[in-house]
């Protein structure tokens, strides 16, 4: 072997270990850590600009949590309870469809609504927590839903993941319901139109279309998972948006009222759907209206101290 020859397979082995030791490299140690390890290549969509006031707003490192109070119908009575909309923007991953560990070209920005509502029927409590994941960039359906509902008699679990279709997995103590595995063609979810609005309110849906019912409703109505016919209108009056979705087989109307300025700020809901079952089944309306809106970072506000925070949410 010549001298160049070996020269330049020393350079190779060279260039392979710092590469090897570059992918690997972590960085930072808390709960934010920055790790390169993830290999997922990004996907040429798209994008629509992000404003600066939506960078500033979203971008500076705390998540937006409002309390609202809650009148929930179940079982054809009203019932007082607590919501709880949690917003915050993430690194997402496309491919796993979960949240990215750290940088990486593949990643997709997405802004994530964990929305949670508790109340009492009776001697029992419902919690109730819906999780949409929808990118920033209002280019696509969310990435990815899940919902869950605890009760003294059971629980229900589903999820719905964006890939070449709308791919639904539900799980449920309920013999009729059970283990479901089934695909959706993609159309209009109604769980990411309250991320749209944060985002891009204006470009929300309106007219005749079809939506895919929120998982919340659908399990617990005992309604089939699938798109239904629905008519969507956006109004707006003194400073206030307010976005309407009626479905007519469903006999459901759902009302979102939002700040029409940024941040879109979501004021109050009703939603208005026959509640209880058989000659007890009646139109009733459940409402939701502000408490208190938070911008912390909530995640590292964990230990008995921040009990308080809760207070000022009148939770």
């Amino acid at each position: 072997m010549t001298t160049g020859t070996r020269q330049n397979l020393s350079l190779i082995v060279i260039a392979a270990l710092l590469s090897f030791t570059q992918s690997c490299k972590e960085v930072g140690k808390d709960t934010n850590k920055e790790v390169a390890l993830n290999t997922e290549k990004p996907v040429e969509t798209s994008k629509k600009e992000l404003s600066s006031e939506f960078k500033e707003y979203w971008y500076g490192g705390e998540a937006e949590i409002t309390s609202y109070k809650l009148e929930q119908a179940r079982y054809g009575e009203i019932r007082d309870g607590e919501a709880v909309l949690i917003y915050v923007t993430e690194p997402f991953l496309k491919k796993k469809q979960v949240k990215a560990d750290g940088h990486n070209p593949g990643n997709i920005p997405v802004l994530k609504l964990n929305s949670t509502k508790k109340y009492l029927t009776g001697i029992y409590p419902y919690a109730i927590m819906n999780s949409t994941f929808y990118p920033v960039h209002d280019n696509d359906h969310a990435i990815k839903v899940s919902f869950s509902a605890q009760e003294w008699c059971g629980q229900v679990y589903a999820q719905l993941n964006n890939r070449d279709k709308f791919d639904v997995m539900s799980h449920s103590y309920f013999e009729s319901e059970a283990d479901q595995n089934l695909q959706l063609e993609k159309t209009t979810l109604e769980n990411e139109l309250w991320n749209k609005i944060r985002i891009a309110p204006k470009s929300l849906p309106t007219g005749e279309l079809e939506i895919i019912p929120s998982m919340e409703f659908i399990r617990l109505s005992h309604k089939e998972l699938k798109a239904y016919k629905s008519t969507a209108s956006l109004s707006d009056a003194n400073g206030i948006s307010t976005y309407k979705i009626t479905y007519p087989e469903l006999e459901r109307t759902l009302e979102i009222n939002f700040t029409t300025a940024f941040p879109h700020s979501i004021e109050s809901w009703t939603d208005t759907f026959v509640s209880g079952f058989g000659k007890n089944a009646k139109s009733m309306t459940s409402t939701a209206t502000k408490i208190k809106t938070l911008k912390t970072p909530y995640w590292q506000q964990n230990g008995n101290k921040h009990l308080s925070l809760r207070d000022s949410l009148g939770l």
